[in-house]
C-alpha cells in the first residue's frame, strides 16, 4: 500500500491488486491514453484530465505533477518507508541515520557490530527476536558505531533506541 500526500495537505491511499489499484479502498476506473513526451489524458468519473510530471525526485519519493494546468506536489511513502521510520533510519538514501530503533517488541538474540566499528550500508547489525521470528537488522548507510545501548538476551519495546551512529 502506497501513502500519497499531496500539497501537504491531502492524504490518500493506494493498493496495488492484480494489474490495477485500489484508491481508498475503492477499485480505480481510469480509462488512459498516453500522448506523446510523456504526458497522460485520461478519465475519472466521467471527467476529463490531461497530467503531465514536471519534475520528480526518485530519491525522495517526490514529484510535481501538472493536472489541467494546476500544479501538485506529491509524496509518495511505501510500506518500506514506514518500516524504516519505525526503526529510526528514516529511509532517505544517502543520508546518514544517527539511531536504530527497534521496530516491535522483542528480545536480542546477538549483536553483530562493537562500538568504533565502521560498517558499510547493508551489513548485519543484530537480530532480534519478535514474535516467535529472527529479524535481522541491516545498516541503512555506511557509517561509524557511536554507541550501543543492549546486549544478547535484553528485552527491547518498540522504538527503544538500540545502536547509535556518529555523526
Amino acid at each position: 500500500m502506497y501513502r500519497i500526500k499531496v500539497n501537504e495537505k491531502y492524504a490518500f491511499e493506494l493498493s496495488p491488486e492484480n494489474d490495477s489499484f485500489k484508491f481508498q479502498g475503492e477499485d480505480l476506473e481510469l480509462d488512459k491514453h498516453e500522448l506523446k513526451d510523456g504526458h497522460l489524458h485520461f478519465l475519472y468519473r466521467n471527467k476529463s484530465y490531461r497530467a503531465e510530471v514536471v519534475s520528480e525526485n526518485r530519491e525522495e519519493k517526490t514529484a510535481v505533477v501538472k493536472i489541467n494546468g494546476r500544479l501538485y506536489h506529491v509524496e509518495i511513502e511505501d510500506q518500506y518507508d514506514r518500516l524504516l521510520k519505525a526503526m529510526g533510519l528514516n529511509g532517505v538514501a544517502g543520508k546518514l541515520a544517527l539511531e536504530v530503533k527497534a521496530p516491535m517488541p522483542g528480545m536480542v538474540l546477538n549483536v553483530n557490530v562493537t562500538e568504533g566499528q565502521e560498517i558499510k550500508k547493508g551489513d548485519s547489525l543484530l537480530v532480534l527476536e519478535a514474535m516467535k521470528m529472527e529479524n535481522m537488522l541491516k545498516s541503512a548507510t555506511d557509517g561509524v558505531v557511536k554507541k550501543i545501548f543492549v546486549g544478547k538476551g535484553d528485552k527491547v519495546e518498540k522504538n527503544q533506541v538500540l545502536i547509535e551512529f556518529s555523526a
